[in-house]
């Protein structure tokens, strides 16, 4: 009898040995290549850095596929804060490699996209219905994980992340409550490469005029920049019922790719030789109404002004999308004491585990065209050439195979 307990009981601690390896199944520090920043204005180089194991509560990725964002482009010249080195890339797709002690809901060959905002479903703001910035998991800035360290170095210095994540990297590891994985999706489905759009830029932007503007039907709207966050707001307010859609941008060939997404008129800036101004354009475009809603995209601190000028006096609502390193701005009081709205948005105002399913769910049922945003692909040697391409009129969105 006594045997047979110690039996049980040797059984019982192996199959806790298990449970835990298999929980916490990285054992061994990596070595891999990852985009590092050095400084302001400093070239991104492609250098060989470390890659710890992950901890409790963390998750090891290995990267399939990234894309750039102006965040990335914004934050390698120090805007908000300047923290270098650092490994650069916020959008992103790979496939779980390890996972850390009390990762629940995610395991090892799970395809996975990193979220830089997160969804806790507790904390005040999360039950409130009004915002997605969680408090218990806040958007972060400081370029660590959550307990204030590194899993990554370059020949014994600390690397920062970009926000919560490093998508421009081999592997790269993330606190579990800033990834979202892809049900469905595997690491050899065609449309794999498309699911890195959908950590920022088009989502963010498919976002705004669903969870922030809470747009009407047959509501009228402009959108600021045909980037892919514009192309996503055009999406976005397709799919909420707008009745009218005016892109603005200076690049004739936006043209095509906004009617493809749902733009209903495109104006050009540079076609109108009287010099007006955008909010001018508009409103001469709407009867000199103005919309509902504006969208401002580009992340020119002017064109924030221009996109509450432009929408409906008493009623219309601006929101500012686009990110730029003007800590302030000019704007007009008038308007806004004439009862229009200005308002930001991170993300869209999209929650990562309540709403952005929903957009994966439209991408896997072929309801928006996330194929057409791609227009260049490059390996992550050469990180440069994909910067060279972002001037190219052509470009929209650029993936980098890693």
């Amino acid at each position: 009898m006594l045997a047979c307990c110690l039996l049980f009981v040797g059984i019982g601690f192996l199959l806790l040995d298990l449970q835990t390896k298999q929980a916490h199944t990285a054992a061994s520090l990596l070595i891999r290549r990852a985009v590092v920043c050095w400084g302001v204005g400093e070239a991104w180089k492609v250098e060989e850095i470390e890659v710890e194991p992950p901890k409790r509560s963390e998750v090891r990725v290995k990267m399939l596929y990234a894309s750039f964002c102006h965040t990335d482009i914004l934050i390698s010249k120090g805007h908000p804060i300047p923290l270098f080195p650092r490994v650069l890339g916020h959008e992103g797709v790979g496939v779980v490699e390890s996972i850390g002690e009390d990762v629940r809901n995610i395991n090892g060959g799970d395809v996975v996209i990193p979220t830089f905002v997160s969804e806790c479903e507790e904390c005040e703001n999360c039950v409130s219905g009004k915002t997605n910035m969680c408090l218990k998991n806040p958007l972060s800035f400081s370029g660590l994980m959550p307990d204030g360290t590194s899993r990554m170095s370059v020949a014994g210095q600390k690397l920062y992340h970009l926000f919560s994540c490093s998508t421009l990297s081999e592997y790269m590891v993330v606190n579990v409550n800033y990834l979202l994985k892809l049900p469905g999706i595997s690491t050899t489905s065609p449309s794999l490469p498309q699911a890195s759009f959908l950590s920022c830029g088009f989502s963010t932007g498919f976002g705004a005029p669903w969870k922030e503007a809470k747009l009407e039907k047959g509501s009228t709207v402009a959108v600021v920049g045909l980037g892919a966050v514009g192309l996503g707001a055009v999406e976005g307010a397709r799919a909420q019922g707008a009745a009218r859609i005016i892109g603005i941008d200076k690049n004739e060939r936006k043209r095509g790719k906004g009617e493809a997404f749902g733009m209903t008129d495109f104006i050009n800036p540079d076609d109108h030789d009287d010099r007006k101004s955008v909010s001018e354009l508009i409103k001469h475009s709407t009867a000199g109404m103005g919309v509902d809603y504006c969208f401002e995209c580009t992340g020119f601190a002017p064109f924030i002004n221009e996109a509450l000028e432009a929408t409906k006096l008493g009623t219309g609502t601006a929101i500012v999308i686009g990110t730029s390193t003007a800590t302030s701005v000019q704007i007009n009081s008038l308007p806004l004491l004439c009862g229009r709205t200005l308002k930001g948005s991170i993300f869209g105002g999209l929650k990562p585990k309540t709403d952005l399913p929903v957009i994966i769910d439209k991408w896997m049922n072929k309801d928006m065209q996330l194929d057409k945003l791609l227009t260049h692909e490059v390996p992550l040697l050469d990180i440069n050439q994909a910067l060279e391409l972002l001037r190219h009129p052509d470009c929209v969105k650029v993936l980098i195979k890693i």
